[in-house]
C-alpha cells in the first residue's frame, strides 16, 4: 500500500467521523431533555403528594378540634351567661285595682326634661371601702293643665252675652321619669361593700322631683293657664257666646 492509498483511507476515515457526530449529539440531547422531563415529572409528583398529605393533614385536625372548639365555645356562652345573666321577670297574673275614679282634666302642656342625678352614701373616711356612689341620666315627663272638675256652676256668669269663667288654676297632673331613656351612666362601690339596694331607687325619686322642679322653674304652669284659657275660649265662642273673659279664682263672682 502506497502513501497516497494511505492519507485517502485516513481522510475517508475523518470524514465518517465528522458525518456521525451530529447524530451522537442529538442522542445525548433526547437523553438529557429526557432526563429532565422525567425529573419534572417526579418534583410535580411529590409536590402533589405533599399537598395531598398536608389536606389530609389539616382536615383530619380541623376534624379532631372541632369538638373541642364547639366545646370551647359552649363553655365560653355559659360563662358570660354567668357573669352577665339575662333577668327574668315574670310577672303574676293576679293585678289588684285599688280605686277607680273619673277625671275632668285638661291637659294643656307638656315637657321633657333630663336631669343628671348624683347618689351617693358612705363619702367620707371610708369611701374606697364600704362607699357607694352611681350617676343616673334621667329623662323625664311633666304634664300640667287645668282640672276641669273643680269648675263649679257659679264659676260661670253671663252677662249680656259676655260668658266670665273663673277658671281653676293650671297644676302638675304628671311628673315620672321614661324608664326607656333614664339610665345608670354610673355606678362606683367600695372594695368591702356589694353597694345599696336602695339606692338607685332614691335616685330615681329625686330625678322626678328635680325634673317638676325644674318645669316649674321654667314656667309650665304660666304656660299650661293660657294654653287652657285659649282652648276653652275657642270651644266656648264656637257654642255661641259673644265673647269669654276669664278671671282669677280669688276674685268675688259679679
Amino acid at each position: 500500500m502506497t502513501a497516497q492509498d494511505r492519507d485517502e483511507i485516513g481522510i475517508s476515515s475523518t470524514n465518517a467521523s465528522e458525518a456521525n457526530l451530529p447524530e451522537t449529539e442529538k442522542r445525548v440531547r433526547m437523553r438529557e431533555l429526557r432526563a429532565w422531563v422525567v425529573a419534572i415529572a417526579i418534583v410535580l409528583i411529590v409536590a402533589a403528594a405533599a399537598f395531598v398529605a398536608v389536606r389530609s393533614i389539616q382536615n383530619t385536625t380541623q376534624e379532631v378540634l372541632q369538638p373541642i372548639q364547639l366545646g370551647s365555645d359552649s363553655l365560653r356562652t355559659q360563662v358570660a351567661l354567668l357573669l352577665n345573666p339575662t333577668p327574668t321577670i315574670i310577672a303574676d297574673p293576679v293585678s289588684i285595682i285599688h280605686e277607680i275614679r273619673s277625671l275632668a282634666r285638661l291637659e294643656t302642656i307638656q315637657y321633657s326634661v333630663e336631669k343628671v342625678i348624683t347618689a351617693e352614701t358612705a363619702q367620707g373616711l371610708f369611701k374606697p371601702f364600704f362607699g357607694d356612689r352611681l350617676l343616673l341620666v334621667a329623662h323625664g315627663v311633666v304634664i300640667a293643665g287645668v282640672d276641669l272638675d273643680k269648675l263649679k256652676p257659679e264659676d260661670m256668669q253671663l252677662d249680656n252675652g259676655v260668658l266670665i269663667v273663673r277658671l281653676p288654676e293650671a297644676e302638675i297632673f304628671v311628673a315620672t321619669l321614661d324608664n326607656d331613656k333614664s339610665y345608670v351612666y354610673d355606678r362606683d362601690t367600695g372594695l368591702f361593700t356589694r353597694g345599696d339596694i336602695n339606692l338607685e331607687t332614691r335616685a330615681r325619686q329625686a330625678a322626678e322631683e328635680e325634673i317638676q322642679r325644674s318645669a316649674i322653674e321654667d314656667g309650665i304652669l304660666d304656660l299650661a293657664q293660657v294654653n287652657a284659657e285659649s282652648y276653652l275660649s275657642r270651644l266656648l265662642m264656637d257654642l255661641g257666646y259673644a265673647d269669654v273673659i276669664f278671671e282669677p279664682v280669688g276674685d268675688p263672682a259679679p
